[in-house]
């Protein structure tokens, strides 16, 4: 989206909703739906068997397949995906990350295939690993490998399709997982400035076209309610990339160095309790981000009202389109320059964030830069610690929350009359359609040219050589995704990132409930003869932590000996740990969607273990009627994202161990 000249009214910026389910030709279908409302550009959301590199008949895969996004398997999922949309003229964002080339190099070869030059082609790929160690846990490779792949999309793109933006740095998901605005703007430049230096280093864009590459780095951010604070960050960010860019990296042109960014507002800040509210938190957050013209986001999508409660409909996600339209088309917002200029409010607001984010960015680089400071688990327990101390706030009141901890008495909301409508929900059918049909592909397809293929991407990878031309081979040749990334598996190794938990601080935590409930623990470990010990596990492909990261972290220090081993574990995996470790609990967190297929799953695992006795407890975004099959399945306690208290949640989880134990 080209910024308009000095004191010519603003452009409206690209107007997208994050979409994607079930399969390619639905999403398609919902995709054409969206564009005729008005969307002026695309947003992928992809499965997580895609985002992590597993086909759908993967063991990993189950329970997964189409929950959280579209499963793209192969070049024929991504020809159907985009079917009757023009890519010559089209605006997608991916968001993709550790199989970022990939997905990229089948979009690059639909669109030649509907004969589209790829210089023409115009979007964006996250493709942002730092945070995915971080944050969202879909990393596939070590930090060193992923590097690699980022740096070679970006020097690919900068010459064959030079408008896209073969990165997002993501900063949107470090604010999820706990980060200040200080610790946003610093990790998300830390990231920039790994990947910067990557290309800068390996050889592979000449010098007098390195402000080309700067100027298609991209930013995707978080806007939350604090929309002052929000919009001061912008600005900060705005003022240290123009810095960071001059200085670091001698880029000349004002233009390159423009600080260029979409954003989406705070999902996990919806609550689930009194969801009508999350209509103006949003309205509220994309304030943030647009009523700065000098700061003011190029691209925006915003979440439905009811996320909290699971998967939107298309009206849902139609209504937060025309928010945005009638913010862009009916208010005056565009027609102004800067409106916060001059003000020493905001002035000293942006002052002290790019101090503190400027501290920061020192102390990582001081440590060797963000891939060091994620493999010394730095980062990841700074954000856990962030993440602990705001819940404390909002468990104490401190920090209020409209719904939640204060005005929590309601009227019922004729938005839910619908019950178990007012939520899309995925047919199970789905996973075993897209199993067979992978299966069909495989059968179909010229298999000699897909193990030749296969070949050129191991010994590719085991050099320097560019590995985008070679995984555009793959793709042509009907490669699956599982393959694709098995083949970097074998050559790179996979990975198993710091959770943070052991380095998280736990300051703020005296206080008399906190020691009610470390007596209670201490007390029944005594009854029962050992010490209690809580095992937390993330079965399946969802890599959303915080919540099992903060659990671990108050079941810690309520007096729990706490075994967390991170995230994507089968089921199989975390009833062998439970067993091994004798623990007196297992409590499961899940936000993918998967909880029916994957928990009972777990209860199962452990009474052909001989281990039924030992209580399964479960957190996540689970609807009622699913909680209730759930609890019929043999699970103990189901919590929700309204059971907010941890402390209470501790309590209880005691209560559930001394049940089993027929203590009194």
């Amino acid at each position: 989206m080209p910024y308009p000249a000095d004191r010519e009214r603003d452009r409206p910026w690209v107007m997208r909703t994050y979409a994607g389910h079930s399969s390619a030709a639905a999403s398609n279908a919902l995709y054409r739906r969206n564009l005729a409302k008005g969307q002026t550009g695309l947003s992928v959301a992809f499965d997580l068997p895609t985002q992590t590199g597993y086909d759908p008949d993967d063991e990993l895969a189950k329970g997964e397949v189409g929950k959280v996004g579209v499963p793209i398997s192969h070049i024929g999922d991504m020809r159907q995906l985009f079917d009757q949309i023009p890519l010559a003229g089209a605006n997608t964002s991916m968001t993709i990350n550790a199989t970022a080339m990939w997905l990229l190099a089948m979009y690059v070869t639909v669109a030649e295939e509907q004969g589209a030059d790829p210089s023409t082609l115009a979007g964006t790929t996250q493709n942002d690993i730092i945070k995915e160690y971080l944050s969202r846990g879909t990393y596939v490779f070590p930090p060193g490998p992923s590097l690699r792949l980022i740096t070679d999309m970006v020097a690919w793109t900068v010459s064959n399709v030079p408008k896209w933006n073969p990165i997002n740095i993501c900063s949107y998901h470090l604010q999820e997982v706990g980060a200040t605005p200080a610790q946003e703007v610093a990790y998300a430049m830390c990231t920039a400035i790994a990947v910067l230096d990557s290309v800068r280093d390996s050889g592979q864009v000449p010098v007098e076209k390195f402000g080309e590459v700067v100027a298609r780095i991209s930013f995707f951010v978080n806007a939350g309610v604090r929309f002052i604070e929000e919009m001061c960050k912008m600005r900060a960010f705005a003022q240290l990339w123009d810095e960071i860019t001059l200085e670091r990296y001698g880029v000349q042109n004002p233009k390159h160095r423009r600080f260029r960014y979409g954003v989406q507002v705070n999902s996990l800040g919806l609550t689930e309790a009194q969801p009508e509210n999350n209509v103006q938190r949003i309205v509220l957050e994309m304030l943030a981000v647009s009523l700065s013209r000098n700061a003011r986001a190029r691209a925006i999508q915003l979440p439905a009202w009811n996320e909290a409660l699971g998967l939107p409909r298309p009206w849902d996600q139609q209504w937060a389109l025309r928010m945005q339209q009638v913010l862009a088309y009916e208010t005056d917002l565009l027609e102004y320059d800067d409106i916060f200029d001059g003000s020493p409010v905001i002035e000293a607001k942006v002052g002290e964030i790019l101090a503190g984010a400027r501290e920061e960015i020192d102390r990582v680089q001081a440590m060797g830069g963000a891939v060091a400071a994620v493999e010394s688990g730095y980062m990841k327990s700074q954000l856990v610690s962030s993440l602990a101390d705001r819940r404390r706030r909002v468990e104490s009141g401190e920090e209020i929350v409209v719904g939640v901890n204060k005005f929590d008495t309601t009227e019922p909301s004729p938005l839910q009359a619908e019950g178990a409508n007012a939520i899309e929900t995925i047919d199970p059918i789905v996973e075993m359609h897209a199993v067979e049909a992978i299966q069909q592909w495989r059968a179909s397809r010229d298999n000699a040219a897909v193990a030749a293929s296969l070949d050129a991407l191991r010994e590719a990878a085991k050099t320097d050589q560019n590995l985008v031309e070679v995984t555009l081979a793959c793709a042509r040749a009907g490669v699956t995704t599982g393959e694709w990334s098995q083949a970097l598996r074998e050559t790179f190794g996979e990975y198993r990132a710091p959770t943070g938990v052991s380095g998280a601080s736990a300051s703020g935590e005296a206080g008399s409930e906190i020691a009610r409930v470390r007596e209670r623990v201490r007390g029944t470990g005594e009854e029962i003869g050992e010490r209690l010990r809580m095992l937390v596990g993330k079965p399946g492909l969802d890599g959303h932590s915080n919540g099992a990261e903060q659990v671990a972290v108050r079941a810690r220090d309520v007096g729990f000996e706490v075994v967390y081993q991170g995230i994507r574990l089968t089921p199989s995996q975390i009833v062998s740990a439970a067993v091994q470790e004798d623990v007196h609990v297992v409590g499961l967190s899940i936000l993918s969607g998967s909880h029916l297929e994957v928990v009972p799953a777990v209860v199962d695992g452990l009474r052909e273990a001989g281990a039924g006795d030992i209580p399964v407890i479960v957190g996540g975004i689970i609807p009622p009627d699913d909680a209730q099959k759930l609890r019929e399945r043999g699970v103990a306690r189901v919590f929700t994202p309204k059971d907010y208290e941890l402390t209470e949640i501790m309590d209880e989880i005691v209560t559930v161990i001394r049940e089993v134990h027929s203590l009194s």
